[in-house]
Parts: C-alpha cells; sequence; structure tokens
C-alpha cells in the first residue's frame, strides 16, 4: 500500500461542478474521506448528495472539476471500486429473480470458478451473521421473497464482503430506512467497528441521530454546495437542521386531533393470538408500531383489499394508498409528474370517456402548490424529482381523491426533515377535516405524532397506547413483551 493510500484521503473531489440543463446539482463542490474516518453528509431533498454520491462511486462525470482516488486522478465505476468503493443505494439494486448468493456474485466478480456458490454462500452469510447478529435470512432464497427490510439488509451486506480485497470507502444512502430501531443499531454498531478498524463511511440519513451518534465530521450541503464541514461533536440537532436551512419544530404528540369524533370507520375483531380488537374513527391519525415484518403492512394490505371492489371498478374508493416503496409499488417510471399525480383521480377529470388535459394540468399545479411539489414544470418525468418530491407526488395522488381513509405504509423513508415537517402539517389538517389516517413506521418521532398506536409482534396486537402512553420506552417494551430474560 502506498503511502498516500495509507495516509492521504480515500477519495476527494475538487471544484466539481455538475449541471442537468438550467439546474444546478453541484456547483463547485470540494469535498475528501480519510481512512479511518465517518462522514455524514445531509441536506435537504435536491440538495445535492445523490449526485456527489454518483460522481464518488463513478457513475457520474463532473463536467467540471477532478476527482482522485487515493491521490491519483480517476473517473468512473471500473476506477472506483478498484480503490475499494462501494455504494449502497437507497434505491434498492438487487435483482429479485436470482438468490442471494446469486446477487453476490453479481456484485463481485472474483467469485469464480468451481465451488463459486458455496464460497460466497459462506462470504455473505459470514458478514449478514457479522452485521446483522440474528437476522434469519436465508441466503439462498431468492431477493424476490423477502421482505424489503431484508433486501436492505443483503445489500448492505453485500458491498461489505471482502473477496479479492478489502472495501475501503463504503457509501451508505439512507441504509435504515426500511429497518427498525433494534436492525438499525446493529448496523450503526457495525459501521463504528468498520471505521475503527480503519475503514471509511460516508453516511448519507435524514434520521439525523444516527448522523450525530455514528460520524466523526458532518457535512451539510444546501442547492449543489458544501454550506458546513465540521466534526460531529460541534452539531446538536437544533444546528444541524438550521445549517441545512430549516426551522426546527417540535414534533410534540398532540393530545387528540380536533376533527376525531366518535365514529368509528373501521373496527375488526382481535385477531387470533391477539385479545385486542383494531378500530380507527373518523380523524384519528393510528400508528402502527413495533419491529419490522410483524404483521403491520399485512394489516395496511388486508384492510385495503376488503375495502376494494373484487369485481367492479369504483370512482369513489373509500381508501387510498401511500406505499413506502415507492419504485417498486408507488411511482410509474416512465410517466410525467403530472401522470403519476392525476392517475388516482381520472374519473374527476373525465368528460365522455377521455381526460379533459386542461382540466388535469389545473388539478396538478393546484396540488404542485398544496403540497409544494419543487419542479418548474409538472410535465417532466416523475424521475428527475428527489426522493422526498417523489413522495409528495404519491401523497398528493392519495389526497386529491375522495377516500376518507388514507392506508400509509412507511411512506417517510428516505425523506429529509424539512419535507417531513410540511407533510405532517398537511396530515393534521387533513385529520381535522376528518380524514382518518393508518400509518406504519418504522420512526418513534411519527408515532408520537398519533393519537392512539398499536403495537405488533409475531403478526398480533399486543399492546394498544394512547395518550402521554404513546412513548418510546412503551413502544420497545411492547415490541420485545414476552421474550424470555
Amino acid at each position: 500500500m502506498t503511502d498516500v493510500s495509507a495516509t492521504g484521503p480515500v477519495v476527494s473531489i475538487r471544484q466539481v461542478r455538475v449541471e442537468f440543463g438550467a439546474v444546478k446539482a453541484l456547483d463547485g463542490v470540494d469535498f475528501e474521506i480519510r481512512p479511518g474516518e465517518a462522514v455524514g453528509l445531509v441536506g435537504h431533498n435536491g440538495a445535492g448528495k445523490s449526485t456527489i454520491v454518483n460522481v464518488i462511486n463513478g457513475g457520474l462525470s463532473p463536467h467540471k472539476g477532478e476527482i482522485l482516488y487515493e491521490g491519483e486522478p480517476g473517473g468512473g465505476i471500473t476506477t472506483a471500486r478498484a480503490h475499494g468503493v462501494r455504494c449502497v443505494f437507497q434505491e434498492l439494486s438487487l435483482c429479485p429473480n436470482l438468490t442471494v448468493v446469486e446477487n453476490t456474485r453479481l456484485m463481485h466478480a472474483g467469485l469464480k470458478g468451481l465451488g463459486w456458490r458455496k464460497r460466497a454462500h459462506s462470504l455473505i452469510r459470514a458478514r449478514m451473521d457479522e452485521i446483522f447478529p440474528g437476522h434469519g435470512v436465508d441466503c439462498l432464497a431468492t431477493v424476490g421473497s423477502l421482505s424489503i427490510a431484508e433486501r436492505q439488509m443483503v445489500e448492505i451486506a453485500i458491498n461489505f464482503v471482502n473477496v479479492t480485497e478489502d472495501p475501503k470507502l463504503v457509501i451508505l444512502d439512507e441504509p435504515t430506512s426500511s429497518l427498525d430501531a433494534g436492525l438499525a443499531e446493529q448496523l450503526m454498531a457495525y459501521v463504528r467497528r468498520f471505521v475503527r478498524a480503519g475503514g471509511s463511511v460516508l453516511l448519507i440519513s435524514h434520521i439525523l441521530g444516527e448522523i450525530l451518534s455514528t460520524s466523526s465530521r458532518i457535512v451539510v450541503m444546501k442547492d449543489g454546495r458544501v454550506v458546513a464541514s465540521r466534526a460531529a461533536g460541534e452539531f446538536s440537532v437544533k444546528s444541524l437542521v438550521e445549517a441545512m436551512g430549516s426551522v426546527v419544530k417540535e414534533t410534540a404528540r398532540n393530545a387528540a386531533a380536533s376533527g376525531t369524533s366518535g365514529e368509528k370507520v373501521i373496527d375488526v375483531a382481535a385477531a387470533k393470538g391477539s385479545s385486542t380488537p383494531f378500530y380507527a374513527r373518523k380523524g384519528e391519525i393510528i400508528g402502527l408500531a413495533g419491529l419490522g415484518g410483524h404483521g403491520q403492512t399485512t394489516m395496511l394490505l388486508d384492510l385495503f383489499a376488503e375495502s376494494s371492489s373484487k369485481w367492479f371498478p369504483s370512482a369513489q374508493k373509500p381508501m387510498a394508498f401511500v406505499a413506502g416503496d415507492r419504485a417498486l409499488n408507488g411511482t410509474f417510471p416512465l410517466w410525467s409528474i403530472l401522470r403519476n399525480l392525476s392517475i388516482g383521480n381520472l374519473p374527476s377529470m373525465s368528460k365522455l370517456a377521455a381526460v379533459d388535459t386542461s382540466r388535469e394540468a389545473t388539478h396538478g399545479e393546484d396540488w404542485k402548490s398544496r403540497m409544494g411539489i419543487r419542479t418548474p414544470d409538472m410535465t417532466n418525468p416523475i424521475l428527475s424529482l428527489s426522493g422526498g418530491n417523489q413522495q409528495k407526488v404519491l401523497f398528493a395522488r392519495a389526497l386529491a381523491g375522495s377516500a376518507a381513509i388514507v392506508l400509509m405504509d412507511d411512506p417517510m423513508r428516505g425523506v429529509d426533515i424539512g419535507t417531513k415537517q410540511e407533510v405532517y402539517a398537511t396530515l393534521r389538517r387533513e385529520a381535522q377535516s376528518g380524514r382518518t389516517f393508518i400509518w406504519y413506521s418504522t420512526e418513534m418521532d411519527e408515532m408520537r405524532l398519533c393519537d392512539r398506536v398499536y403495537v405488533f409482534r409475531d403478526g398480533a396486537i399486543v399492546a394498544e397506547l394512547e395518550g402521554d402512553a404513546v412513548t418510546e420506552d412503551n413502544i420497545l417494551a411492547a415490541s420485545f413483551s414476552g421474550e424470555a430474560a
């Protein structure tokens, strides 16, 4: 190993500029990461974080400036990987029709020759066990059969596998967006061990507690520029949010939604293994909590299926669904922003079985304004938006219709704090007008915004919390209830 690679930056970019038309995605950015350093990268959706990731991993060539790997000028994915750069993407990149072992082989070309499957299985299973003890994932299963949390765990582990060389820099882009609190803490503990051993990590997360507790240095981006770069100990949540350009708003729990009435809009008998029935009143925000994969999403899907006509489509849908995995279940990637928004409400914009395009355009501009969707033109492709703005489109699609009940399956994955605050305010306004929300989330702060919370374990409701009882301690206690001491 050269002296430069031992002591100098693993990667550095100098005065890098990247432009997409009139949009300056990166505007003269200087950035470096050294061995044994965990760099937290924060900023609102659209600040330039994804662009800088794509420059570092070699997927995007800068229009101006240069990139150096271990002191050597270069570019491209092959060069980046040769210098030990690995990347875990927010929108997962695994092939769902292949097994975990086969996906490991796709990522690591060094797995070849006779017996590669056995070797790949041994490597990925060992890394999964090290990062996520007790994970329970079958590495011979196809990725498509795994939950989204399990897929995220697998993609993380694959990028830490050592086949022909050690990973030197692992970029983690919203790595815990689908993980529950327990799995997230396992990952952060492993990251800290990896960094102490001399590895480098670039951590992008909208969960600021993870950034503050794991990073040695934090870089703040805004409008394509680095606006702050300091030791993590010099930041607090408040100062970090202010550096991003937002005002800190307290997430104190509302005692009750003012639009709540005594009228039950959902009433489900207690499931097998539970003594607690499920119900929701008009105007309530109901939280579904507990460890990931314990039945929350299944309940949402069952509720939605029960409300949907099995024979005839209906313009008046009683429930709307906001998916958390927008790439898989939310957006139509080949369509425009406008079409992605209007598809959920076409009957109200149609005349003689044809869509009134002028009414559709007005509808789009109205919801663009109401949700704060950041785009100059609603006819732009949906993928031209940042992840947070794509999620706003999905919320607009659900809220623009007449559905009195909105089901939400961890919809804030990878969404910045500013966007979250805007959406939270919108949900509360809609609830005050009588709409009911049923919300599964892996984030404790979001559960504190709910009027009542049901905690799930092993597919059954094990606790119902209301009022001041909606706390992190109570949710965690119920989540682990029944485990042997």
